[in-house]
């Protein structure tokens, strides 16, 4: 029986893994980092204050990892302003998934972007509780942003469904001891051994119906 529903943001309603990832890769090499492939990778999920210390130690930015973090925000929702790049059918899966469950959002995204987002797309009112994985001890791969989220609840993580995109969305949401939703992310597809963590694998979330929900 599922009591509550938790959506990622990033990949899941959001196309903007690919913004992010050009949004640090402009500012490494701006700043005279050395990127590689593997990075925008190893970022997907962690929080800020960890993909701000990547940058920082891995890539090798100068700045401290604070002035690296609202740089990239400060980008991101210029971004955001600019255009917010919905996923075709996301406002409407949310809605429908909404009408039926109690909704939370569960993002490694920071607050000022979670926020934005879903006051300029008009979602803000469906969602109960929403977490930023600045919010927890650890981001994505660990499963502390959706306990997070279905403790703001008031519901059972094992009595949740997580919808999700990324390798470490689906393992964090598995963690979590959710019933996983996976939605594999295009541009960064998680692999066949972490698809294999999801309890059902859709193509689009489009095809996000309560049906899928219960299972």
């Amino acid at each position: 029986m599922i009591d509550a529903v938790v959506f990622d943001l990033d990949g899941v309603i959001l196309d903007s893994e690919e913004l992010w990832d050009e949004v640090r890769e402009e500012l490494a090499r701006e700043r005279g980092g050395r990127w590689s492939d593997r990075a925008q990778a190893d970022m997907m999920g962690m929080s800020s204050r960890e993909w701000s210390r990547y940058m920082h130690e891995v890539v090798g930015l100068s700045e401290p990892p604070e002035e690296i973090n609202r740089e990239v925000v400060r980008r991101m929702l210029d971004g955001y302003e600019e255009l917010l790049p919905l996923i075709d059918g996301a406002v409407d899966a949310v809605r429908r998934i909404g009408a039926r469950w109690p909704l939370g959002l569960a993002s490694s995204s920071n607050r000022e972007l979670i926020d934005r987002a879903l006051e300029v797309s008009g979602l803000a009112p469906l969602f109960r509780e929403t977490v930023s994985s600045e919010e927890v001890a650890r981001g994505k791969p660990a499963p502390d942003a959706y306990l997070e989220a279905a403790r703001r609840l008031g519901v059972e993580a094992s009595r949740c469904a997580a919808v999700e995109d990324s390798a470490n969305g689906i393992r964090s949401a598995h963690a979590a001891g959710m019933r996983v939703i996976a939605i594999p992310n295009r541009a960064f597809p998680p692999p066949d051994e972490v698809l294999a963590l999801a309890a059902v694998v859709l193509e689009s979330i489009a095809a996000l119906e309560s049906s899928v929900v219960d299972g």
